[in-house]
């Protein structure tokens, strides 16, 4: 595959990549597409080797679960009439399917899989690293907020327009 080729791949895989029950996960459908099989003979061979799935590396989604990725994706709206709730795959879940599925398609999407999953974590992690920094100036800021409201004062004190001169007293005034 050629280095555009690879981006366009990596970017499809990140794009299907949920976030169900605190974890990143590929929908059954999705990685059965990528591993380029159906996604019951991808449910196949996972059922025909369960002992190698924990809950970890996969799960079935609720009703609800399934309603909400059905709403929120479109390319998965044909789950919506499906009777059957779909599973979702860990990271460590669909390496798993590839090596059950052992087709030369399976492990070499595989490898792009695992890309975009890291990928993913270390965006992740690099967002919780700058709302830390936010979070750290933030609190500097409040603090300092006192010390900035008594500057802002001092400066509308020493920019606004002098008080109106004092009045001249009624009447004739004896120069000395």
């Amino acid at each position: 595959m050629t280095s555009n080729n690879h981006l366009i791949q990596n970017a499809r895989i990140e794009s299907r990549i949920l976030l169900i029950r605190e974890q990143r996960v590929l929908i059954d459908a999705d990685l059965a597409e990528l591993y380029g099989v159906t996604t019951k003979r991808l449910n196949e061979q996972v059922k025909r080797n369960k002992d190698r799935f924990p809950a970890d590396f996969m799960f079935t989604l609720t009703a609800d679960e399934k309603t909400e990725v059905v709403a929120n994706c479109d390319h998965l709206a044909k789950l919506k009439f499906s009777p059957k709730r779909p599973a979702a795959f860990t990271e460590h879940g669909a390496i798993m399917a590839a090596t059950v599925l052992n087709s030369p398609q399976a492990v070499e999407v595989s490898l792009y899989v695992v890309r975009a999953f890291v990928r993913l974590r270390e965006w992740f992690a690099s967002n919780k690293e700058l709302a830390g920094m936010l979070r750290d100036l933030e609190r500097k800021v409040s603090s300092d907020d006192q010390t900035i409201v008594g500057i802002l004062k001092a400066i509308r004190e020493l920019t606004a327009p002098p008080s109106a001169p004092p009045k001249r007293p009624i009447g004739f005034i004896i120069p000395k």
